[in-house]
């Protein structure tokens, strides 16, 4: 029953995107930007907003996920501060007895790694892809003193604090009656961007990997040629029934596909033809992404992705 209940939820959800980076904070009583909800029963997600990090969300711009489990909790990003870490532990302390056994970082940006701070001191384990860990160390200063401009006393608490695990072949955690399988499917947004199966429940928190309610970017060491190809011969390969993005509500494989596969497929395909008519990167900026104008962050990334396609495909 509740798998039809939740079908039906996150059919809801795969209408049109409604996120707005407008909405104001949504969780006034605690510094995550929403509640953490039921996606499917023992496994929630606190949603991040789908704009920026500011001082008003806290950095909570992406979604900081725990499953609960007979045996432990199992949470997935360590959060973008200290503080965001320590009130996502206090949403599970209401929830279960069962303590924090693992976190799992998703990638090696900021809003995946500092509130390592914050767990760290609690004594947990924190794992993360060996290129995730690598990112982070080597970025983990600038990557501090960002948060820090942004989030003033909010950052308070806030140290670097590296994953204590890395893996590079997928890892396999038998926890209560949960199969969670940690993997990295190959090149696609950043460097080791992590995916969490879950092959009983037909979930996938997908990191990075997949976005549908906000522009995904494209980063200089983004190769959009690899990440179609690790999504066509991986992630799709899942055949995942649940998916909780690294950004944005969760909902289905159709929706993230939409704005992320077909997205990327769309600007190599548009590119393409810009330089097959021989226009130039100035150009290539304004190709059409009219289909996309609706994602929250449109505005200041579809140029910056446009060039970005140009420079990978001026020499293919």
């Amino acid at each position: 029953m509740w798998k039809l209940a939740t079908t039906l939820a996150l059919t809801v959800i795969a209408l049109p995107a409604t996120a707005s980076e407008e909405i104001a904070d949504q969780y006034p009583a605690s510094a995550l930007y929403s509640k953490p909800v039921e996606v499917i029963p023992h496994v929630w997600s606190a949603i991040g907003a789908t704009a920026p990090p500011t001082y008003e969300n806290s950095g909570h711009n992406n979604n900081l996920s725990f499953i609960v489990t007979s045996d432990g909790v199992v949470v997935v990003n360590g959060g973008a501060a200290y503080v965001l870490a320590k009130a996502l532990h206090d949403e599970i302390k209401v929830l279960t007895d069962q303590p924090v056994k693992l976190v799992i970082d998703e990638n090696g940006q900021g809003h995946a790694m500092l509130g390592n701070s914050y767990w760290s001191e609690q004594g947990v384990p924190i794992l993360a892809h060996v290129d995730a860990a690598h990112e982070f160390e080597e970025r983990a200063h600038n990557i501090l003193e960002h948060m820090k401009r942004y989030n003033r006393d909010k950052a308070e608490g806030t140290f670097i604090a590296l994953p204590t695990e890395t893996f590079e072949d997928p890892r396999v955690i038998e926890m209560g009656d949960f199969t969670i399988e940690v993997m990295h499917l190959g090149p696609s947004h950043g460097p080791g961007d992590t995916q969490v199966w879950l092959p009983k429940q037909s979930l996938v928190i997908a990191g990075d990997m997949a976005f549908h309610e906000r522009m995904l970017p494209i980063f200089e060491d983004t190769i959009v040629y690899d990440w179609i190809e690790t999504w066509e011969t991986g992630f799709e390969k899942l055949g995942a029934t649940y998916v909780i993005p690294g950004h944005g509500h969760p909902t289905n494989m159709d929706q993230v596909r939409r704005y992320t596969r077909d997205y990327l497929v769309h600007l190599r395909t548009v590119v393409g033809a810009h330089l097959e008519n021989g226009g130039d990167l100035a150009e290539a900026y304004y190709v059409d992404q009219s289909a996309y104008t609706n994602l929250d962050t449109f505005e200041e990334l579809a140029t910056r992705n446009a060039g970005r396609v140009y420079e990978q495909m001026e020499f293919e």
